[in-house]
Order: C-alpha cells, then sequence, then structure tokens
C-alpha cells in the first residue's frame, strides 16, 4: 500500500502496511508508529525487531491452563500457594492479567483463547475444551466461567456449564456489574472483584 507523498519508499510504505494490519491502528496512526521506528537509533530498532522474534520463539501456551508462558507451567500455575480447588475460565489472556490486577482471586485459570462463534466458523475444538475437561477430578471443586457478557461468551459458559456440571464440579458465573458488551481487559479492578465476591451458581 503506497504512502500518501507524491513518491513512495517501498521500505517506508511495507513498514506502514505492518503496522496498519494491527488491531485499532488506522492510516495515520501506522504512518506515525513507522515514521517514530524509522527514527530509533540502529541499536533500538535492533533491540524492538529482537524483542518481537523473541516473543514468537519462547512464548507458548501453559501445559494446564493454557495461558501464555515461557517455561512449561505459567508463573501461576507454578505458584504454590495457588488455589487449585478453583478455575476461573476466561476467553483471552488478557483477562487474566485484568482479574490479577484485583489481587482477589487466588484460584488458579484455563484460557479457551477464544468463544464459541459459529458464524465466525469457531467451535469448541477450536478452543482449548478438550484441556480444560481433563482438568477435572481430583482436587478441582468449582468452575468459575468469567467469559465476556457477550452472546458467544454467555453461550460459550453456558455451553461449558453443561459439560462440566456431570463431572460433580459447582460451577459458576460471574456476577457482572460489567455493562452487556463489554471486555473484562477493559473493566476497573473494583467492578472485577464485585463480579468475582458475586458469582452465581450455573
Amino acid at each position: 500500500m503506497a504512502i500518501d507523498m507524491s513518491y513512495e519508499v517501498a521500505s517506508l510504505a511495507k513498514l506502514i502496511e505492518q503496522f496498519e494490519r494491527l488491531p485499532g491502528i488506522g492510516r495515520k496512526t501506522a504512518q506515525r508508529l513507522a515514521f517514530h521506528v524509522l527514527n530509533l537509533s540502529e541499536q533500538q530498532a535492533q533491540e524492538f525487531a529482537d524483542a518481537i522474534t523473541q516473543a514468537h520463539q519462547k512464548i507458548h501456551r501453559c501445559a494446564v491452563c493454557c495461558n501464555l508462558s515461557e517455561d512449561e507451567l505459567c508463573p501461576i500455575c507454578a505458584r504454590p500457594g495457588r488455589d487449585k480447588s478453583t478455575i476461573c475460565v476466561v476467553e483471552d489472556p488478557r483477562d487474566v492479567l485484568a482479574i490479577e490486577r484485583t489481587h482477589e482471586y487466588n484460584g488458579t485459570y484455563h484460557v479457551l483463547h477464544g468463544v464459541i462463534s459459529p458464524m465466525n466458523g469457531v467451535g469448541p475444538e477450536e478452543l482449548t475444551v478438550k484441556e480444560l475437561i481433563a482438568r477435572m477430578g481430583g482436587e478441582v471443586k468449582e468452575v468459575i466461567m468469567a467469559t465476556n457478557p457477550t452472546v458467544e461468551g454467555e453461550a460459550t459458559a453456558m455451553y461449558l456449564s453443561r459439560l462440566l456440571k456431570p463431572l460433580g464440579v459447582s460451577v459458576s458465573r460471574l456476577a457482572y456489574g460489567v455493562p452487556v458488551g463489554a471486555d473484562l481487559e477493559y473493566a476497573d479492578e473494583v467492578t472485577l472483584l464485585r463480579a468475582i465476591e458475586g458469582r452465581q451458581s450455573l
């Protein structure tokens, strides 16, 4: 995609195009970011490129909860003090960060990496549902559904509830003070804390 000038600098145009592919980044913002990168020193530019490459090479899914991790287990699953009897199911790794900011939840997590959405061709097999089912039994007593309060999030929570209840675990849903259609990522700590405390059985 050519830049808005009377000539095209191919490398700059390509850089702008890459930034424009990022979610929430429009044409003008992509241009600003590209010119900012051009103004970096050689060392800063290399560190920026290395950070992207290393993130792709080192970060993978935790063997237990499917959250992002550099090791076999993420820091939360590896921490001895976490309550392994409670699992909070979220859509996205960013939701884990949002709930952790409350400093009130001491259980573990399970990251689905999406929600069931037939319109977008996403079924249970595209999510980490099998990995969640495999964690049932033993010390797990409660599963908290913390998917976003959207149509897809609610449908996913109900689908998982029907799978999990016959396995003898208690399934609850966050009592949202979060507006319908909002994402957990943008909720404040107080709202999330109230939602966790006021969760209800499904």
